[in-house]
């Protein structure tokens, strides 16, 4: 059977963020990778346009609107690395680095671990860092949350993913 026909896990993804010049900056290359425990906000959304021709009251043709994407939210374990702490600050600063966008890809995985999907998110600009709650009765994992916008994505297969599988 095709492994097409079975529903990817949940838990089964990768993402990497990629900074032009990040070593440069004194950022990781990639920024980040693989690192996260929850991804959400992969989303497009058209709104469409209604018009109605006169004559036809009872009809109406829906053209195609605008397209927005969602935002990306991410969450992680939280470590003594501040690379998406740096990266808020020089995309927020009044320096020339003021707005550094990065790149990212997000991977899902099948069973076997392979690489078979893959989103291209483009002009990615951090919107939202956030440490965790910190509270001594817990016990839990301190995690962290990025937020991001993105410009654009596309999803495709994973050429790799697809040539070592023999498709």
């Amino acid at each position: 059977m095709p492994n097409e026909l079975f529903p990817f896990s949940a838990f089964n993804f990768e993402v990497q963020l990629f900074i032009e010049g990040a070593a440069a900056l004194g950022l990781s290359t990639p920024l980040c990778s693989a690192e996260f425990a929850e991804c959400e906000g992969l989303e497009k959304t058209m709104e469409p346009k209604t018009v109605r021709e006169g004559g036809y009251n009872t009809r109406q043709t829906q053209l195609v609107g605008p397209v927005t994407y969602g935002n990306l939210t991410l969450k992680r374990g939280m470590t003594s690395s501040i690379d998406l702490w740096t990266w808020f600050d020089l995309a927020t600063s009044n320096t020339t680095k003021r707005g550094l966008k990065a790149q990212g890809v997000v991977l899902m995985l099948d069973a076997t671990r392979h690489k078979v999907l893959r989103f291209n998110l483009a002009d990615c600009l951090p919107i939202k860092v956030k440490a965790a709650a910190l509270n001594a009765k817990d016990g839990m994992v301190a995690v962290e949350e990025l937020q991001i916008a993105y410009g654009s994505f596309t999803i495709a297969r994973d050429s790799g993913a697809m040539q070592e599988a023999g498709v």
